[in-house]
């Protein structure tokens, strides 16, 4: 993957204001997923204006298929950075909704998220109590189709540089390269978390990417 090209790509969408409107959900999903096929940041307005110029819906769905682009090509992008990785094995099937890669033969599925205001608590109190994240993340996050409870690796990120925009942090894609390289490299399978669900043990960790102080 030209890591170089879709920062570029991603950080177009950053001089633009982040708005959701809504939660995401399944019927909206139908309506844009034409983000998958659409690398080009010019080619995704044209698109949405085509789509959706004469929909009454059209604020929402434009920042709903802006924002679902975004997120869906800094993820390749992460997951591209993982699976290069020495130390991982890809998943042999793509599509594959619960497994992305394997580090030391234990299947993760990886999501970069934000630190959560919903959380109720600070950064430091994040870092020193990973577990109580972790269990707020897997209850409070990706709902509907998105929502399971296998193993995953959560790449939170913190902007310190500027604040309330967590978020664009998702395109600092030769960052969060160095960031989750530095990770792979230290991989300790004993400091996962761990939890049980339906009789199964479910490993998941955080890796923080935290920018500025």
């Amino acid at each position: 993957m030209n890591y170089l090209l879709l920062e570029e790509e991603l950080k177009k969408r950053t001089k633009l204001d982040y708005f959701w409107g809504r939660k995401q959900d399944d019927e909206f999903d139908k309506q844009t997923n034409f983000i998958y096929k659409t690398a080009s940041f010019e080619l995704l307005l044209a698109t949405i204006d085509y789509a959706f110029k004469i929909n009454a819906q059209y604020d929402d769905l434009k920042n709903y298929a802006l924002n679902r682009w975004f997120n869906f090509w800094s993820a390749k992008g992460v997951e591209s950075i993982f699976c290069e990785h020495e130390n991982v094995e890809p998943h042999l099937d793509s599509y594959n909704k619960f497994t992305d890669f394997y580090i030391q033969n234990i299947p993760f599925d990886h999501k970069t998220t934000v630190f959560p205001k919903g959380f109720g608590k600070s950064v430091p109190y994040g870092i020193l109590h990973k577990s109580e994240l972790i269990s707020w993340l897997y209850e409070n996050q990706s709902q509907q189709q998105r929502k399971h409870n296998k193993n995953r690796l959560f790449i939170v990120l913190v902007n310190y540089k500027e604040e309330g925009a967590h978020w664009k942090l998702k395109s600092e894609i030769g960052w969060l390269k160095e960031t989750i390289s530095a990770y792979l490299l230290n991989f300790d399978q004993t400091k996962l978390h761990s939890f049980t669900f339906e009789n199964t043990t479910v490993y998941a960790d955080i890796i923080w990417a935290i920018k500025g102080n």
